[in-house]
């Protein structure tokens, strides 16, 4: 019987490109992507993930699997005889999550303020935000991937954010060169590979979107 591979995702997810980065290092081509509207659930969503209701969702063979690195841990277990993702010492495998962690924990949660807020708390979150890209910057270090020299789970988990490092750019008022070469040129190196070019939005695309999500909370 056929393998029925799903995922529920919505228009500018970063989080289910993680999932098809995922798919494309594995060299699994045979799912489908269902675009949610988040405005307006879809029972199959709802059903898949009761306790979040977010995208992305891996419905494999109708089992559900939430949360972006859950799921990226789970195609790597799954998948496990090709391109691992995940560090095979277990030391590694902890340092690994441990930044992925970190990734979710501070880079969309503050980063996502500066199209959300004004005045006194954007210039908070912009400040926390460079710092926390800052302390990447210093985990990256003149490596050429987090994990040394082939690309893994950390930079899987950070790459969707390098087309929003843009529009953090723009809406921060400061130069990633300056404050962050190194991850620059990590991530520029990054989108060189076609598993990420073609999973990744256009950096002006989510530039336009974040305009219209703040010009809809009149922060303009």
């Amino acid at each position: 019987m056929a393998e029925e591979l799903i995922l529920l995702s919505s228009e500018y997810s970063l989080f289910a490109e993680r999932v098809k980065i995922a798919f494309a290092e594995k060299g699994i081509t045979n799912y489908q992507v269902r675009n949610e509207d988040l405005s307006n659930k879809s029972p199959l969503l709802l059903q898949m993930n009761p306790v979040h209701k977010l995208v992305p969702v891996l419905i494999h063979n109708g089992k559900p699997i939430c949360e972006s690195m859950i799921i990226v841990q789970y195609i790597d277990d799954f998948w496990n005889h090709k391109s691992p993702l995940l560090p095979s010492d277990p030391y590694q495998r902890a340092h690994a999550r441990f930044w992925a962690d970190y990734i979710d924990k501070k880079i969309y949660p503050i980063g996502r303020m500066l199209w959300r807020s004004k005045g006194e708390i954007m210039e908070a979150s912009r400040k926390d935000l460079i710092q926390s890209l800052k302390t990447l910057n210093s985990e990256l270090g003149e490596k050429a991937y987090f994990n040394g020299e082939s690309f893994g789970y950390i930079d899987l988990a950070l790459i969707p954010f390098y087309n929003v490092f843009y529009t953090f750019e723009s809406l921060g008022n400061f130069s990633m060169e300056v404050e962050c070469p190194q991850l620059v040129e990590w991530a520029k190196r990054c989108s060189q590979k076609e598993t990420v070019s073609k999973s990744i939005w256009d950096k002006r695309k989510f530039y336009e979107m974040s305009l219209r999500f703040k010009a809809k909370l009149s922060l303009e």
